[in-house]
């Protein structure tokens, strides 16, 4: 008998990876909702439709959202406040209740990727966030229901990145990493990770070369034993995968749920040429092939973001957007 729910328990797990994997080609948007001048959720939802984006990503459960992402076959990952990642690490019944208010409703009827506890966690969150991770997957299969649960970090939990075959995660982010990666490897679920080429090249444009940082170079720039990197976001997601390796988790899959370039707020580094080239690239690099530490995975990618956003921080902040709150495109982008 334990031979064989041994191997129905890998079975299912093995089941969990392949539909993950199957689902994993494509690209994304970030539904960003930081301002006071957007358009209504079913007109965003039409807008996605009508450019063949099949995924989203909300960053809290917005109900006017999921509500217009019913029967529309739109994927979407849903997060939750970093504010709720101790409640529901503290308190079974809060992540219970989270569940049935704003999973149990919604997944008959919408397409739900994975649910992200907390968003760009830092080393902090991390210390709880074990338990808040096995709550949460506790409370969603109490219901029945299918849905990785993970979490959202940044790469500046990377103490060390380049060349990517050194990615290793700082001192005060490895304890919770370990604990992390082996909930998301026995589970079979993946890691959210930010990734911005942008900010790297901004904050040093002697050493990082432009077309390396906007996906537009066919040279090898950083040469890292046997493999050879043309562009950094590859650098950037391949130092990740060799940190999670570090600390047991090498078999987790990277989705970069962030990546994009500002049309503005930094002078000559964001000019809406330099976003559309970046993101026009990140399409066609991520449809058509891996990393060249995992050149057989596409990498599933979302754009940051949809709109821009009035009400975040002045400058670059408010000028990620592929469209304008009126619904304009800022630039084209060919999907």
């Amino acid at each position: 008998m334990g031979l064989v729910l041994s191997f129905i328990k890998l079975l299912c797990l093995l089941i969990i990876q392949l539909s993950f994997l199957a689902d994993g080609d494509g690209i994304g948007l970030n539904y960003g909702l930081v301002a006071d001048n957007l358009p209504a959720p079913p007109q965003v939802i039409s807008l996605v439709k009508s450019r063949n984006v099949a995924k989203i990503r909300i960053f809290e459960p917005n109900h006017g959202v999921l509500d217009a992402l019913q029967n529309s076959g739109i994927e979407v990952i849903i997060g939750t406040l970093n504010a709720d990642i101790a409640n529901i690490a503290n308190d079974p019944n809060f992540a219970k209740d989270w569940v049935q208010n704003n999973i149990v409703p919604y997944a008959p009827t919408v397409k739900i990727r994975a649910i992200s506890l907390g968003n760009e966690v830092n080393p902090g969150d991390l210390g709880s966030m074990l338990q808040a991770l096995k709550n949460l997957d506790n409370a969603v299969k109490a219901t029945g229901f299918s849905i990785p649960v993970t979490t959202t970090i940044g790469v500046y939990l990377l103490a060390s990145s380049y060349p990517p075959s050194q990615g290793d995660f700082s001192e005060a982010a490895k304890p919770g990493m370990q604990q992390v990666s082996g909930f998301l490897a026995s589970n079979g679920y993946p890691i959210m990770v930010t990734t911005y080429p942008y900010f790297a090249y901004a904050g040093d444009p002697e050493h990082v070369p432009l077309q390396y940082a906007l996906i537009n170079s066919s040279d090898i720039v950083v040469k890292d034993g046997d493999l050879g990197y043309a562009n950094l976001f590859d650098a950037m997601v391949d130092g990740v995968y060799a940190a999670m390796d570090k600390v047991g988790g090498g078999a987790v899959e990277v989705v970069v749920c962030e990546s994009g370039w500002p049309s503005k707020g930094n002078g000559d580094f964001t000019t809406t040429t330099l976003a559309q080239t970046y993101n026009q690239n990140l399409v066609r690099h991520v449809t058509s092939s891996g990393t060249p530490r995992k050149p057989g995975n596409k990498v599933e990618t979302y754009i940051f973001a949809i709109f821009n956003e009035d009400q975040k921080s002045p400058g670059v902040e408010q000028n990620f957007g592929l469209y304008n709150p009126d619904m304009t495109e800022v630039y084209h982008i060919d999907f």
